[in-house]
């Protein structure tokens, strides 16, 4: 009863995972339920997975990839792989394929895809080439990349720790690396040879609108003829107040957008670029304030508060807009809670820690509207200001708004302390170190990496919970009871030995054949995590029962999880690539089929050199 029960749970889980009615970690969540309340696992044995290295070494290693891309450690990768790469179609996809393996060999394969799938349409543009003929070398070439280092996918760290919990030595830093670099230059020559007659040639047919960047948009509204500095004299009032006492915002329609210090000899202006101004800081002589406002207002201001005019230099984009504050466009919602209502009405500026440039309606002239007193309407427009987090934050209120031009912004190094990237690429190459030399294993390695990182300001707590991929954690942890149950009741056992007795008769490598494209057929359908998280103890299992040397058939297993070419729903970095290449479905299958077969012969015939049965 206990093996149809688990059989049962584990086959309705397959279909939603498939059929997408529920979310995945819902589903996982449900898994862990349904094991606990049948009794096939005790409530310890379900909830184990929450514990597990697995989980832990994959929550650290996200923290440390979102530092990675905080700093804007990434972006400078991806600039540099496209200056190197050129225009020529050949060299293009040599340099992009090989530069995107090696970054997904350390950090997210699907963050990786995201930062460059902007930058590779728009060189695709430049080069005048299809995007179909560069996007889908990309999400490949970032698949592989995954398969290369202990890290680069949770597939692998599920093989390692599968083997760590069975006794046998875990797979170390680099024992992926020879056959992952294989698969790299065989995946290369196959998109420029074989890939590259099979992909479509196909432009797309509907072109999204391209979003103004920031600085386009500093220009289109025209901010500089509205903003204005204002030093602030040693006999002004102002001096010694704070940001809440002035009152500019209400009394006279100005809004303080940043203050600068002056250093003490006038050797330059240090802009606060960290965060716009608190209500609570202090205004000191000599500061300058960067004020939004009409002209009039401005010397009305200046007359009533003693403050003096600086109109010697022209303001600049740089003071308005860098990787950490800046300028975007913001469309409410025909639902929005912000419908008929003024920006007054709704302290706009303290609910949502922004400021309102700029208030557009479709049909009326710029700067008709009274941007306090207008009450919103559906389809305005706002031009809003503040830091970029607080901007995008903007998105998790998807009733009230719509959020323009994040890969805009995102291209000239938005959320980017630049000043870090070298502090987190070094922290990055320590940790790969201390793995590889065995002084610290992967979870420990990790912990401590994304520890350091968060001390060290490369990201802060609050990012770090944000970079983490909950919904794939949860996922692993609730997927994990599922292979303790089928071991408990008996499943692998059986699946096993139809293995051994169908194909075992033809040696253990066609039994490793077997397992591979079961493997492979899994992850067209499911998550590599989750088809990892059910192959990897049938794998042990029958290497066990060949007496054969297990390490060999997990990292086949682990290799081919890796492997979800021919499907858009096979993994995430296919899907972001779907729409922009305007590829169709069929299309995945027809050049990732070839690809898979080539792969496995390859495995076959090269892994068991490497890695002996």
């Amino acid at each position: 009863m206990e093996l149809w029960l688990t059989l049962f749970i584990l086959a309705v889980a397959m279909v939603l995972f498939f059929t997408e009615w529920l979310r995945v970690d819902v589903v996982a969540l449900g898994v862990v339920t349904a094991l606990a309340a049948s009794g096939v696992l005790t409530i310890e044995q379900a909830l184990a997975g929450f514990s597990s290295t697995t989980v832990i070494s994959i929550a650290a290693l996200f923290v440390v990839g979102g530092a990675v891309f905080q700093t804007g450690l990434a972006a400078m990768i991806g600039d540099r792989i496209l200056k190197i790469a050129g225009r020529s179609e050949t060299r293009l996809l040599v340099v992009l394929m090989v530069a995107v393996a090696l970054m997904s060999a350390f950090i997210s394969s699907t963050g990786v895809v995201a930062l460059m799938l902007p930058a590779v349409v728009s060189l695709a543009a430049r080069a005048k080439l299809p995007a179909s003929r560069l996007l889908m070398p990309l999400a490949f070439s970032a698949l592989l990349g995954g398969a290369t280092t202990l890290i680069g996918t949770p597939p692998n760290i599920i093989a390692s720790d599968v083997l760590r919990s069975a006794g046998y030595t875990p797979f170390n830093f680099f024992s992926f690396t020879p056959i992952g670099l294989l698969l790299i230059v065989v995946g290369v020559v196959y998109m420029l040879t074989i890939g590259r007659r099979l992909q479509p040639d196909r432009q797309i047919t509907t072109r999204a609108q391209q979003m103004e960047t920031p600085s386009e948009l500093f220009a289109l509204y025209r901010l500089p003829d509205n903003l204005h500095r204002l030093r602030v004299r040693s006999e002004s009032p102002l001096a010694g107040t704070t940001v809440s006492d002035l009152q500019v915002d209400q009394d006279f329609s100005l809004t303080i957008l940043s203050i600068t210090a002056v250093n003490g000899k006038n050797s330059g202006v240090r802009l606060d670029r960290s965060r716009r101004p608190e209500p609570d800081q202090v205004i000191a002589a000599d500061d300058v304030l960067l004020v939004q406002g009409e002209s009039s207002r401005v010397g009305r201001v200046a007359a009533a508060f003693n403050l003096a005019v600086v109109a010697n230099e022209p303001i600049r984009e740089g003071e308005v807009i860098t990787n950490e504050v800046g300028i975007a466009e913001v469309l409410l919602r025909p639902r929005s809670t912000l419908l008929d209502k003024t920006l007054l009405d709704l302290r706009f500026g303290s609910t949502y820690r922004l400021t309102v440039l700029n208030l557009h309606r479709h049909g009326m002239e710029a700067g008709a509207l009274d941007i306090k007193t207008t009450p919103l309407k559906f389809g305005d427009m706002l031009l809003v200001q503040g830091r970029w987090k607080d901007i995008f934050a903007l998105k998790r209120l998807r009733r009230d708004f719509i959020v323009m031009g994040e890969p805009e912004a995102a291209e000239m190094g938005a959320f980017a302390r630049v000043g870090r990237a070298r502090l987190t690429l070094i922290i990055m190459a320590v940790m790969v170190l201390a793995i590889v030399l065995n002084i610290v294993s992967l979870t420990l390695g990790a912990m401590i990496a994304a520890g350091v990182l968060v001390l060290a300001g490369c990201v802060t707590p609050d990012e770090a919970y944000e970079s983490i991929d909950w919904k794939s954690l949860i996922l692993i942890a609730g997927m994990l009871p599922m292979s303790t149950a089928l071991v408990k009741v008996g499943a692998v056992e059986s699946v096993s030995s139809w293995f051994i007795n169908t194909l075992g008769t033809l040696g253990p490598l066609a039994v490793m054949a077997g397992i591979f494209l079961l493997t492979v057929l899994f992850t067209q359908v499911l998550s590599n995590t989750v088809t990892m998280v059910l192959v990897a103890p049938l794998a042990l299992a029958t290497a066990q029962s060949l007496g054969v040397q297990p390490h060999t058939f997990l990292m086949g297993a682990a290799i081919a999880a890796s492997l979800a070419f021919s499907a858009p729903v096979a993994s995430p970095v296919n899907t972001l690539v779907m729409s922009a290449g305007n590829y169709r479905f069929s299309d995945y299958f027809r050049v990732g089929a070839p690809l898979i077969v080539i792969s496995l012969l390859i495995v076959l015939i090269v892994l068991p050199l490497l890695m002996p049965l």
